[in-house]
């Protein structure tokens, strides 16, 4: 270490220890020192300026006089001056609300005070704080990461503040950074991170003190000089130069920097290389920004031997891990997460063994982990998460990771018991361990006994595995957790019975498992700091009496398919500072109390689905700022809907019977706030609404999901619906609506479904809807739409759901269907799901995004979520079509379920039928097909339902492993023969045979003749009253004589058998 490195170390190690002592002189302050009553008044005119939505300043009051005693305070304990202000709010902290409304100027008459911080609040009212450069006594101000001067310059007094040593204005301020900061000559700590420019920084070179200079995300490129100015600061020893936009800066002859140790850049110019001093580097880029660094790891940095802390994360590195890496043996930290890295890890890394952290996560390495990492002692932290690893991620020789605190294997093909790696960990690690994370890593087997012996256990989650069996008794001993999650699992039992031994739990998950048994009050009794419980999906039962008050404060809850009903449970009253909400199909048969409404002002999820929740939404209900997500659908919920404003972004009401119109539930009146332009999803469905359905759809233009389905609607389609250039998927079948479909419509270019089924529409189907190239399903069946099908729709690129039937439509099926790209087999393009982009995904509380559609398919409607996007299907049945099969229909290999039945086509089959290699389903009943079944369909592997009865098809079915076993019915109707039929095929060369055969017929047919007889006779009057016919070509069959005629070719099969 240089000589200058070192006095300037001791200054501030002598620093610290006097602000140590100070604070510490002043934290123990005597109870008969008073605060100064002038500056107790100003504290409070401080507070009276400020919005404290936490109450966090409740100890600032007038009936505590001694402000030295109160919250964020700190006095001198000669004095009784207030010498320190803590006034920040911590980023990381998302449970604690910030201060806003503004500082107020009385804080200049705190003459003693020598420490502010008032980082991490939004004070956007205020401006510039120029007042703040008057309190000349300050050692320490910190303003960072604020919203507070966001729009404003950084004053130019701030250069009076001669005397500090700390001063952070990063992400607080915009514009140009003014030379007065070189006025500053005793500052030790500089940060100017953020929105902010310089032409030069010729006045840093004053700032000799200097030791940490933050110019985050900052725009140097006009400073050409910036680089010689920095690296002539004699005491500079911590460099942040990420997201720097630093130009074309010149180079000096000589590269100095002699007392620099560590430097973050977001890019690998060749002076880094050069820092041979250097302890710490980070490449890396600022949250705000992509990254900047790409391809191999830069060979330079196997120059800078003395390296103790590499940070490479959130870049782009895309090569493997270079074999010089492994020969910097001084690394401690190393963390290479968050890249693009790919091969295996070799086994030089347990040469590594001063290593402490190693963060390999999220990246693309493959093959085993070494077991030379079992070499690496002193690791105390180590992360695999989010790779390629296959086989068991635990080796045996981590068991001698003795000083192991954390370990993170989440989202790996790991194929180990979790017995086998507690085993592992047990012997040595077992002692220290805090923190084991292994998510979604296909984890089995049971927990064993020796999970008690981890109990420095802090967190613990296995969320998403196949573990099974009952949790052991020894879990009870980790009592330091604080973070426990078992979601999706298989584990039985009680989990609440351990919860006494674990009092510092605020984190419980254990959703999806196969818990069972009852739960009361006395066992939540200890769980004192229980914030968050996902408990939904298990088969558990809530017991507590009436009254009970819960002595947890929750954030979150989940307590789906929970028996807690039938009563709603008034326990809940007391959790007011929910932010999410799941009572969902828990039994409950009661109505909604008013004050629920009222209670929760800090709620954002809220789902009461699938209960039988009764009775009206009182009128006075808004859910303005309730919630994000509201849903109350699969209720008995009655009378109008609720007012909807605010910030609510997801409504689900279907499945109740929420009754009239919709009007003022969708548009603005003078005395109605309406329908919020934040709504997203919406559904309806499944109501007793009526009316027309308003146009006033344009004041919900963030509407990405719309679902009107199953009402009493009535009238045309409104044109505003086209307004919302957002909207995906929109669903108002089964209703009555009329008329034909607004051109408007066609502004929807992000539709992915359109369902407009069973409602009586009519007129053409527009060609324009072919210019809606993301639709995905096209479902208009069952209305009255005529004309011809456009041949616009086969340049629906995307379309993989076409259904047309039930309507009357004429002419011939377009030729060009073999456009429809997304029908052609292609497993690269078929996704099992298919999830709307509402734009929200920036909160973590938002229900399933998958989109579920009805689709009929094999004459049967099935709801399809889970695989939706491999439904490939089209169906033009029960229309008046005519003309042939186009041929190309048959290049449609990915195809599925194929529907042409009940029209007028004609022709033969198309004899590349054999093809469409993904059929699982033709129907082809009921037209006027001739010639003979073409014998490629027997290729057809997949085929499990053929119909092609009731045409004018001839000759014998062709043989094939599926066609012989598939139902005789759907080939009835025709002159066809052979299996599945038992009408067998007369080959020509058995004529003779046939001819024999014919003496004997004559007998057999006098009989056949007397049942006809005794059929028709019996059954006349049936036939006259039950008759049901089926229209076939001209002509006209009843189901009797149908019968009669498959029992008479069953007659005749006997007695040839016979003969």
């Amino acid at each position: 270490m240089s000589p200058n490195t070192h006095s300037h170390t001791c200054m501030l190690v002598l620093i610290f220890l006097h602000l140590c002592c100070l604070t510490l002189l002043t934290s123990c302050v005597s109870e008969s020192v008073e605060c100064i009553p002038s500056e107790r008044e100003a504290l409070l005119r401080v507070k009276h300026h400020l919005t404290d939505p936490a109450n966090r300043l409740s100890s600032w009051n007038a009936s505590n006089p001694n402000c030295c005693h109160w919250d964020y305070v700190v006095c001198s304990n000669v004095t009784a001056h207030v010498l320190q202000l803590h006034l920040n709010t911590s980023t990381n902290d998302l449970d604690v609300d910030d201060f806003f409304g503004e500082i107020d100027d009385s804080i200049v008459e705190l003459k003693h005070l020598n420490y502010l911080n008032l980082s991490g609040n939004t004070f956007l009212s205020m401006q510039a704080p120029s007042f703040l450069c008057e309190i000349t006594t300050l050692t320490h101000l910190d303003l960072s990461n604020t919203g507070t001067f966001s729009e404003q310059k950084i004053p130019l007094q701030i250069g009076n503040l001669s005397n500090l040593l700390y001063l952070d204005l990063s992400y607080a301020f915009i514009g140009a950074i003014p030379h007065q900061i070189g006025n500053l000559t005793n500052l030790l700590h500089l940060g100017l991170g953020g929105n902010l420019h310089a032409e030069n920084i010729y006045w840093l070179s004053s700032l000799t003190s200097l030791e940490y200079l933050d110019l985050r995300d900052a725009n140097l490129s006009k400073s050409l000089d910036w680089l010689q100015t920095m690296q002539a600061l004699p005491s500079l020893e911590e460099l942040h130069l990420d997201s720097c936009t630093l130009g074309n800066y010149k180079l000096p002859s000589k590269l100095n920097f002699s007392s620099l140790l560590s430097l973050s850049i977001s890019s690998t110019p060749k002076w880094t290389f050069q820092l041979k001093y250097l302890v710490s580097l980070r490449l890396s880029t600022s949250n705000s920004y992509p990254p900047h660094v790409r391809g191999p790891i830069p060979d330079g940095i196997q120059n800078l031997t003395l390296l103790e802390n590499l940070d490479l994360s959130f870049n782009s590195f895309s090569s493997h891990i270079p074999d010089w890496l492994f020969r910097l043996h001084h690394l401690k930290s190393l963390n290479l997460g968050n890249n693009f890295l790919n091969g295996t890890i070799s086994n030089a890394l347990g040469n590594m063994t001063s290593l402490v952290t190693l963060d390999l996560s999220y990246n693309q390495f493959e093959g085993a982990i070494p077991i030379s990492l079992g070499n690496l002692t002193s690791l105390a932290s180590f992360d695999l998460s989010n790779n390629e690893f296959e086989g068991p991620i635990i080796p045996t020789s981590f068991k001698n990771l003795c000083n192991l605190r954390e370990i993170y294997f989440s989202n790996l093909r790991c194929n180990q018991k979790v017995s086998e790696i507690l085993e592992i960990l047990s012997p040595c690690s077992s002692r220290q361990l805090e923190r084991l994370g292994a998510e979604s890593s296909n984890i089995s087997g049971h927990f064993i006994d020796q999970i008690g012996r981890f109990k420095s256990l802090v967190e613990l989650d296995f969320f998403n595995n196949s573990i099974v069996g009952e949790v052991p008794q020894s879990l009870a001993k980790l009592s330091s957790l604080t973070y426990m999650e078992l979601s999706n699992n298989q584990l039985k039992g009680n989990p609440f019975k351990f919860l006494e031994s674990m009092p510092f739990l605020s984190h419980l998950g254990i959703e999806d498992n196969l818990f069972q048994g009852v739960v009361h009050g006395d066992d939540l009794a200890n769980s004192t700091a229980l914030q968050v419980l996902y408990a939904s999906g298990n088969n558990l039962t809530l017991k507590v009496h009436p009254n009970w008050q819960p002595r947890f404060k929750l954030t979150r809850l989940t307590m789906g398919s929970w028996k807690i009903g039938p009563s709603f449970p008034s326990w809940i009253q007391s959790q007011q500072d929910l932010q999410y909400l799941d009572l969902s199909n828990a039994g409950i048969s009661d109505s909604i109390p008013t004050r629920f409404f009222e209670a929760f002002s800090n709620l954002r999820y809220l789902n009461l689905s699938h209960n039988n929740i009764y009775g009206e939404l009182p009128n006075e209900v808004k859910l303005h700022g309730l919630a994000s997500v509201v849903d109350l659908s699969s209720n008995n919920l009655h009378g109008n809907l609720p007012y909807v404003d605010g910030e609510v972004v997801w409504v689900d009401l279907s499945h109740n019977s929420f009754s009239g119109s919709i009007i003022d539930f969708l548009c603005h009146k003078e005395d109605i706030i309406g329908f919020a332009d934040t709504v997203e999803v919406l559904n309806l469905a499944s109501n007793n609404l009526s009316g027309k359905i308003p146009d006033c759809w344009s004041l919900g233009s963030s509407l990405v999901d719309v679902n009107l389905e199953n009402n009493y609607f009535v009238g045309s389609l409104p044109s505003s619906l086209g307004f919302s250039s957002r909207l995906q998927t929109l669903r108002i079948s089964k209703n009555m609506l009329s008329g034909n479909i607004p051109v408007m419509l066609k502004n929807a270019s992000n539709l992915i479904a359109l369902d407009l089924g069973e409602n009586k529409l009519t007129g053409d189907i527009p060609s324009w809807v072919g210019d809606i190239t993301n639709l995905k399903f096209l479902r208009l069946r069952s209305n009255n739409f005529s004309g011809n099908i456009p041949n616009e729709i086969c340049y629906m690129k995307s379309l993989q759901d076409l259904d047309l039937a039930q309507n009357n439509l004429s002419g011939m099926i377009p030729s060009c269907v073999n456009h429809l790209s997304m029908m052609i087999l292609n497993k690269s393009n078929a996704d099992s799901f298919i999830q709307e982009d509402t734009g929200t995904r920036y909160l973590t509380s938002l229900p399933d995004l998958t989109i579920a559609l009805d689709l009929s398919v094999k004459g049967i409607d099935v709801e399809y979520r889970s695989i939706l996007g491999l439904i490939r299907n089209i169906d033009l049945s029960a229309n008046k079509l005519s003309g042939e099969i186009p041929r190309e229909i048959t290049e449609l290999s990915g195809l599925i379920y194929l529907n042409l039945s009940k029209n007028q086509l004609t022709g033969n089959i198309p004899q590349s039928v054999g093809n469409m290699e993904s059929l699982e389903s033709i129907d082809l009943s009921r037209n006027q097909f001739s010639g003979k079944i073409p014998p490629s369909i027997a290729n057809l592997n997949f085929l499990s339902k053929l119909d092609l009865s009731y045409n004018h098809l001839e000759g014998k079915i062709p043989t094939g492993t599926q066609l012989q076993i598939l139902e005789a019915s759907g080939f009835v109707g025709n002159n066809l023969c052979g299996p599945p039929l038992l009408v067998n095929c007369t080959a020509p060369d058995d004529d003779n045979k046939g001819k024999e055969r014919k003496k004997h017929h004559g007998v057999n047919w006098f009989f056949v003749s007397m049942a006809f007889g005794f059929i028709v006779g019996f059954n006349f009057g049936d036939l006259l009253v039950h008759c049901s016919y089926s229209k076939h070509g001209g002509g006209y069959y009843n189901k009797e004589f149908r019968f009669f005629h498959e029992w008479r070719q069953l007659s005749k099969i006997r007695k040839e058998n016979e003969t």
